[in-house]
């Protein structure tokens, strides 16, 4: 399993850095990333991770589409704010899809940290869902995401995840950057 984690991990390198600079080519690694990790996630009893991965590959088929519609034919894609309401909204939803999953799963499985995987299936929907739309927002919530992912990995012995999420937490402060940055250039 070790060798499927590794390939994961360096495919999920070139989806992020892909990402920050805006490019509609980061879905294809993404894809062939979560599909990967939907297996390394069962195998650790991560069972809100790995049906996660379901969501996201189709979530990156969807988002692929989304964005090469909004680049009108250019490699890089528009980026914007969600308004304040929105930004309620968004959080509300979040964190009750995370406590009922984590309800769930304590229940009804043998999940070894129920809560903690709900939470971050649940922000992880919501920043897919906002990565997709083009919400700068979305950087937020990877960031916090990747602080969580990286707690959950170290305990359940994930190194190589962990150390990529480490990774992914510096890119997620980029990615951050230069949308915010993209953005002003737009306005």
């Amino acid at each position: 399993m070790n060798t499927v984690e590794w390939i994961a991990a360096a495919l999920g390198l070139a989806n992020i850095a892909l990402l920050v600079r805006r490019s509609v080519w980061n879905y294809p690694f993404g894809m062939a990333m979560v599909a990967l990790y939907a297996v390394v996630f069962f195998k650790a009893r991560l069972y809100g991770e790995s049906g996660l991965q379901l969501f996201f590959f189709a979530a990156q088929a969807w988002g692929w589409v989304l964005w090469v519609r909004a680049g009108e034919g250019t490699s890089q894609v528009p980026v914007r704010w969600l308004d304040n309401f929105s930004r309620l909204v968004w959080l509300t939803a979040t964190a009750a899809l995370a406590l009922n999953l984590g309800w769930v799963m304590h229940h009804f499985t043998d999940a070894s940290l129920p809560y903690a995987d709900a939470a971050i299936a649940g922000a992880s929907i919501a920043a897919q869902i906002l990565l997709a739309f083009r919400r700068i927002e979305n950087w937020l919530l990877w960031i916090a995401i990747d602080l969580a992912s990286i707690a959950v990995y170290l305990t359940k012995g994930l190194y190589p995840t962990a150390a990529l999420y480490v990774v992914f937490l510096g890119m997620s402060a980029l990615g951050l950057r230069e949308w915010v940055l993209a953005h002003r250039k737009q306005a």
